[in-house]
């Protein structure tokens, strides 16, 4: 039943109608017109340096915290970043990963290279960006080899299925991660997300992998070098063991976000 309820909420936000909103804004109407009255009356007795402009309700936010502090993105954007950091790599790429998340925090420190199949529409200090289809099995030349550093964070497992104009190819993921390991040099560190579970296809959102489908894949290109996770609650396991019982189960994750750093051989 909860699973059934889940996927009718994410159905009704794709058409632009949120349950949670709406409930959390009927909800704080009465309080809303109570203070705004509490407010007239005090301007009317009191200075008068501000003018009412037109009404710009917020009627959730009262009972909000101060901030989502979990889930994969949180996360994975800070623990990488923070590696990053603590690394001092020579030139860090990044491909595919959140400008607005993941990008902003290494760019606020060091200088970092990013490709994205999607434009950038802006010039951001720090930012060196390339638009280039990482699915494609011969890329620019002057790419391989090219750095000491590679993130990809949360972005393989839409490779192919067209959510952001790409073509469709089920092998698309498989196509981005040859290129990411040309890209990297030997030695040079790779650090990778992507959603943990049973393995899946969420058409055309995105695919879900097994940890031991990830393993099978890296075996022969990487060294492992810590494996974190963030699980179905949203909560950060860093430097998790992986044992024979956790990765078979996908460390009990339906949905969960699985964070590699590894070394290329």
């Amino acid at each position: 039943m909860k699973r059934l309820l889940r996927s009718v909420y994410s159905l009704l936000v794709m058409f632009g109608i949120d349950p949670r909103r709406m409930f959390y804004a009927v909800r704080g109407l009465p309080r809303y017109y109570l203070d705004l009255r509490r407010l007239r009356s005090q301007s009317a007795s009191g200075e008068r340096a501000f003018v009412f402009g037109r009404p710009f309700p917020c009627l959730g936010e009262r009972h909000a915290a101060s901030g989502a502090a979990k889930g994969h993105y949180f996360h994975q954007d800070l623990l990488v970043a923070r590696r990053i950091h603590s690394s001092v790599p020579h030139t860090h790429v990044d491909v595919g990963s959140r400008v607005d998340g993941f990008v902003a925090h290494v760019a606020s420190f060091r200088q970092i290279h990013v490709i994205d199949i999607r434009p950038l529409p802006c010039t951001i200090p720090n930012i060196a960006f390339l638009q280039a289809d990482m699915m494609q099995p011969i890329i620019d030349g002057t790419l391989i080899d090219c750095c000491d550093s590679l993130s990809c964070l949360h972005a393989i497992e839409h490779f192919g299925l067209g959510r952001y104009g790409d073509p469709i190819n089920s092998n698309g993921h498989l196509l981005g991660l040859s290129n990411l390991h040309r890209i990297l040099k030997s030695g040079g560190k790779l650090y990778f997300s992507v959603p943990i579970g049973p393995q899946r296809i969420e058409f055309n959102a995105h695919r879900v992998f097994s940890v031991s489908y990830l393993l099978s894949l890296f075996e022969s290109q990487y060294r492992i070098d810590s494996f974190s996770f963030i699980d179905d609650d949203g909560a950060l396991h860093e430097n998790a063991t992986m044992s024979t019982n956790q990765v078979r189960t996908n460390f009990g994750c339906v949905y969960g976000c699985g964070v590699f750093e590894m070394t290329k051989l």
